[in-house]
């Protein structure tokens, strides 16, 4: 059961919501309203406002935090998709679509996109993005796994390291791709 929208996490802090604000305004707003309605204080506190606090400071800490919460806050209410009749669903963008008919003999189906849809979409974004360093990020993944592989040999750490460096590729080449859509 997924919980209803959850409070704008700028209005519990008590913080503009715009761009650009620093880690340091972020927790001094928290530090100040923790200290405020902690639950230890001697009147008791505010447990309900405490863990609201809390939990906006928690979507709030990190760049990458804020600008979710700022896109959040962007989208509309009914931005999810609404059932268009039996069967279809609206999507966020307006277009109805199909649900899929139930797998025979208790089979289960998982849904998989066209795999030509999704290297077009993926081709897209790298050409929109930066190739050319995204290039250099996957040939530098390439030589350091082969280095790897020549310098630790047929060790149990060889594999692991190998997955050190192709998650460093897939957390940081993210980057070198335009947003989606």
């Amino acid at each position: 059961m997924r919980a209803a929208r959850q409070a704008d996490p700028f209005t519990v802090l008590g913080l503009p919501a715009r761009a650009g604000l620093s880690d340091d305004e972020v927790r001094a707003a928290w530090r100040r309203i923790a200290a405020a309605t902690h639950p230890d204080r001697a009147d008791g506190g505010d447990a309900a406002r405490f863990a609201a606090a809390a939990a906006a400071y928690t979507a709030l800490r990190t760049n990458f935090g804020r600008a979710e919460a700022l896109a959040d806050l962007a989208r509309p209410a009914g931005s999810r998709r609404r059932r268009a009749g039996p069967g279809r669903w609206l999507s966020a963008s307006g277009r109805a679509r199909r649900r899929r008919r139930p797998a025979a003999d208790g089979e289960r189906r998982r849904w998989r996109p066209a795999v030509g849809l999704l290297a077009s979409r993926w081709w897209s974004r790298v050409r929109r993005g930066r190739p050319a360093r995204l290039a250099l990020r996957i040939a530098v993944a390439g030589a350091v796994s082969i280095g790897v592989a020549l310098v630790a040999g047929a060790r149990p750490a060889t594999p692991a390291l190998i997955t050190g460096v192709l998650t460093w590729l897939a957390l940081t080449a993210r980057h070198d791709l335009a947003p989606p859509g």
